[in-house]
C-alpha cells in the first residue's frame, strides 16, 4: 500500500485506528479453544467485527513465533483473512544487517505479503535500508519508545540532542516519507511534539493508548499533520474488552469509540486546511 492509498483510507474511514492482534491463547474466551486453530478463530472474529472501524491492523510475531509451525502458520492465516486494502504491519522488530536483514524483509514483504514491518535501527543504516528496497512496503523504525528502558539510551544525551532525535534523523536520510514511518510511544506526549517538528511529514505508528494509559487527544493534538500521520494502535483494549461469547461485540464497541474520537480529530485538519 503506498501513501496515498494509506492517506485515501484514513479520509474514508474517519479512523486512524490500528488493531493490535497481539494475541495470547491463554487470555482468550475459553470456547474458543475446542477449535482446531483458536488463536485464529479469536482474530478472525476481531476482524470481522472491527474491520470497517480501522485501517490497519498489527500482528506482533512473538505471540505467534513462540507457538512454533503452528503458530507460523497461524500468522499466515491471519493476515491471508484482512481484506485487502486495509495496511497490514508486522511487528517483528527485525534488526539485523546485510543479507540477514534482506531475508527478513523477504519473509514478511515476499512470503506473508505485509505492508510493513517494524525495524530495530541500532546497527545503523545497513539494518534499515534493506527493508526500504521493496516496492510499496515500508519500514516502520523504532524512534521513542514508551517501555521504562527507553530512559537507558533513547532519551540520553548525545551533544545537543537526544539519541532518539539522532536516530530519527538518520532514518530521514535512509528513507522517505512514502516508505518510512517512525514508532513514537503514546505516553511520551512531552516529546511528541518536538519530534513532529523533526519529521513533518511521516507518518508515526503509536502503541500505548487504552491498556498502557496513552492520551489519544493528546497525541492527535500534538502529533498530527496535513494528512493525518498517525496510525495508533490499540490491542489489549480493543480485542480483549470482553471475554464472554460475545466477546466481538464488545471488542466492536470498544473501536468505534476510538474511531469516533478519532472523527472528530480529523475534522480538525478539514476545517483548519
Amino acid at each position: 500500500m503506498n501513501r496515498q492509498e494509506l492517506v485515501g483510507l484514513i479520509k474514508e474511514r474517519q479512523s486512524y485506528l490500528c488493531v493490535g492482534l497481539d494475541t495470547d491463547i491463554h487470555k482468550i474466551p475459553k470456547h474458543l479453544l475446542s477449535h482446531a486453530d483458536p488463536v485464529f478463530a479469536f482474530n478472525k472474529a476481531i476482524i470481522d467485527a472491527t474491520k470497517d472501524l480501522c485501517v490497519a491492523y498489527k500482528i506482533n510475531t512473538a505471540f505467534y513465533e513462540c507457538m512454533g509451525i503452528r503458530g507460523w502458520e497461524t500468522l499466515q492465516r491471519t493476515v491471508e483473512y484482512i481484506p485487502s486494502g486495509i495496511f497490514t504491519i508486522a511487528d517483528a522488530k527485525r534488526g539485523d544487517i546485510g543479507n540477514t536483514a534482506t531475508q527478513y524483509a523477504k519473509t514478511f514483504f515476499d512470503t506473508y505479503n505485509f505492508d510493513s514491518v517494524t525495524v530495530a535501527p541500532y546497527m545503523g543504516k545497513d539494518s534499515v535500508t534493506p527493508f526500504l528496497a521493496f516496492h510499496e512496503k515500508w519500514a516502520i523504525m523504532l524512534g521513542l519508545t514508551s517501555n521504562e528502558g527507553s530512559q537507558d539510551f533513547q532519551l540520553q544525551r548525545v551533544g545537543d540532542e537526544y539519541l532518539y532525535e539522532k536516530v530519527i534523523r538518520a532514518g530521514m536520510e535512509w528513507g522517505t516519507p512514502d516508505n518510512l514511518m517512525f514508532v513514537v510511544g503514546a505516553t511520551q506526549t512531552a516529546q511528541l511534539a518536538a519530534i513532529r517538528r523533526l519529521a513533518p511529514d511521516h507518518f508515526f505508528l503509536v502503541p500505548g493508548v487504552g491498556a498502557q494509559g496513552g492520551s489519544l487527544q493528546e497525541i492527535s493534538s500534538l502529533a498530527m499533520n496535513k494528512d493525518c500521520g498517525l496510525l495508533v494502535n490499540a490491542s489489549r483494549a480493543i480485542i480483549y474488552a470482553g471475554n464472554g461469547e460475545d466477546f466481538a461485540v464488545d471488542a466492536r464497541n470498544a473501536a468505534m469509540q476510538y474511531q469516533q474520537e478519532m472523527s472528530e480529530y480529523l475534522s480538525q485538519i478539514t476545517v483548519n486546511s
